[in-house]
């Protein structure tokens, strides 16, 4: 079960339908709870992520945008890493957006055969507003918000690039996963999370549990 205090935003526990289906949030650092609001929003139930215990019973998780060294560092001293990579490994959808697409990679979690380069657009100083056109995503380009913004230097065969910004791929996706490198949790469009309700819905099966099996 979740750990406790770990709280849940969306859904209306009020009906007898189906419940919504719950996403988990990565909550160590960062944007988190903008990412909340739009998974409310949807019409999923949110979950914040901070120890193994929270993952079970989830049907997607975002990595939001932050830090991604001190996101990393969280991930290792809570023990979230491998319960994370099982997971994700088993199929659950994932979203990772800004530094969550750093999270992804080769030299981070090891979930997309990509490679980041961190702050590729620049610092902070030199964030930026940009129309994205996102391969699959109707409804016309997305308006992404590039924040330190990474980009995706290298990547393997199994890997889509479903976006490019000044020649550099921005959005990428292997399997379930999906990774963005601008915040897409800003703004009103919410498409990129639609996106990923989408394939929970499609695609994300049962809840998943990282208790072991008898």
């Amino acid at each position: 079960m979740a750990a406790a205090g770990a709280p849940e935003l969306g859904g209306d526990p009020s009906t007898n339908a189906t419940p919504a289906p719950l996403i988990g949030v990565l909550a160590l650092q960062g944007d988190f709870q903008a990412h909340e609001r739009v998974l409310a929003r949807i019409g999923a139930r949110a979950r914040e992520v901070r120890v193994p215990g929270d993952l079970d019973g989830l049907r997607g998780l975002v990595i939001p945008g932050g830090e991604s060294t001190t996101m990393m560092l969280g991930v290792q001293r809570e023990g979230l890493a491998e319960p994370l990579r099982e997971l994700a490994l088993g199929g659950l959808p994932v979203l990772g957006s800004c530094a969550g697409l750093i999270m992804l990679d080769r030299e981070h979690l090891g979930l997309m055969d990509i490679t980041a380069r961190r702050n590729a657009f620049g610092r902070q100083v030199r964030s930026f507003e940009a129309e994205v056109d996102l391969v699959g995503l109707d409804g016309g380009p997305v308006r992404g918000m590039f924040i330190r913004a990474p980009w995706i230097v290298e990547h393997g065969p199994a890997v889509e690039i479903l976006a490019e910004l000044d020649g550099h791929a921005v959005a990428a996706r292997q399997g379930e996963m999906l990774a963005v490198a601008f915040h897409s949790e800003l703004g009103g469009d919410d498409r990129v999370h639609r996106l990923l309700l989408q394939w929970v819905l499609s695609f994300g099966g049962a809840a998943r549990s990282i208790a072991p099996q008898p």
